[in-house]
């Protein structure tokens, strides 16, 4: 099955890294997050990967073709034999990666549907190019097979940002919970499409989340695989910096491989 990873957004909320390279090679621990997205997928073994180019998209271009020559030692041979020898293998030897541009301000339904021409199975997996889960594949795999719906979309339940009080009448606090767990559920990509999904969405304005979604919802051909583990999406600066710190104290949930 192949995973579509929607890489062409401006990442505006996180200037700070996005200004001048695309956010899913803003790295934490070294490597950009889209690798640390595609070493989930592989730890499942699912390692066909096509991604939605959008915004400075030839620099995402440029770190694949240059992947071998960066994760490699290597002996080059100048002149006219210009031939180049890699030393050792790097762990993604049997990646198959296809860069597809899928305009500069499209949307997210509309750069599912300019990939249509390279999906060749039923069924096909889309994700965001900036959340990182230790969400079990196999497991979300297993789920949509047996529903028989269009469509599944991976939920978890967030903390809050803030802590909540439970106030009374007279104005006094009966409880105050620190940053508790949200009882409502949110979608966080690592969805699962069948291939006539792409009958629901239209060209580079649809809206992947809004009517693609509701209509499916509505005819009853959109299931959630609810996530009871760790989920996190790299939005702002501050988690940037949060992701790289559970990264380098050896506390990074997603890292299953």
């Amino acid at each position: 099955m192949q995973v579509v990873i929607l890489a062409g957004g401006l990442g505006t909320r996180l200037r700070e890294e996005t200004e001048f390279r695309p956010k899913p090679l803003v790295d934490v621990g070294g490597h950009p997050i889209i690798w640390h997205i595609m070493k989930i997928y592989a730890h499942f073994g699912f390692q066909n990967f096509i991604v939605c180019l959008g915004y400075r998209g030839n620099m995402i271009k440029e770190y694949f073709l240059n992947y071998e020559a960066m994760n490699n030692d290597f002996t080059i041979c100048l002149g006219r034999q210009n031939t180049i020898t890699y030393h050792e293998e790097h762990l993604e030897q049997d990646f198959k990666v296809t860069l597809a541009e899928t305009g500069a301000e499209s949307m997210t339904g509309g750069r599912v549907k300019r990939i249509e021409k390279y999906i060749d199975r039923e069924n096909f997996m889309v994700t965001y190019g900036d959340g990182v889960a230790d969400v079990n594949i196999e497991a979300l795999v297993d789920f949509h097979k047996s529903h028989g719906k269009l469509a599944t979309v991976t939920t978890f339940r967030p903390i809050s940002r803030f802590g909540i009080l439970d106030v009374d009448s007279d104005s006094r606090v009966v409880q105050f919970t620190e940053k508790p767990q949200i009882d409502g559920w949110i979608s966080v990509g690592y969805m699962i499409f069948n291939r006539r999904v792409f009958e629901y969405l239209g060209e580079d304005d649809c809206i992947l989340e809004q009517e693609p979604m509701q209509r499916l919802a509505a005819e009853g051909q959109l299931m959630a695989y609810r996530h009871e583990g760790f989920f996190f999406a790299m939005d702002t600066y501050r988690e940037y910096k949060y992701l790289n710190e559970l990264w380098d104290e050896g506390k990074a949930p997603w890292k299953l491989w």
